[in-house]
């Protein structure tokens, strides 16, 4: 029977491996958002906007037209959500009762 060891030197190696690689994403992520704050002037909503805006998950609108757009399209999915889990939820509500076993 083979006994299983593991060599603590290639342990230590990798445990001290992933604390630099740990400490050099944070450095550089912190300098990241430290630059960034700072090109916005210290504001950490306007920060987060440009954001928002770059991933596309938010948009500028340009005219009322464009925005009753976009609205109306969230308000067309939020209405297909619901009226599809509606019945779902209905049916949970409803389910018959368990009889109660009396001891």
């Amino acid at each position: 029977m083979a006994k299983k060891t593991s060599n603590p030197k290639s342990m230590t190696v990798f445990k001290f491996a992933s604390i630099f690689l740990g400490s050099l994403i944070t450095i550089w992520s912190s300098a990241a958002v430290l630059s960034g704050l700072a090109q916005v002037n210290w504001q950490v909503s306007e920060l987060l906007r440009q954001y928002l805006i770059a991933v596309g998950l938010m948009q500028e609108f340009h005219t009322l037209s464009d925005f009753y757009t976009h609205i109306k399209g969230v308000e067309y999915i939020i209405a297909v959500l619901f009226l599809s889990a509606f019945p779902a939820f209905y049916a949970y509500l409803n389910k018959p009762a368990k009889e109660v076993a009396a001891k």
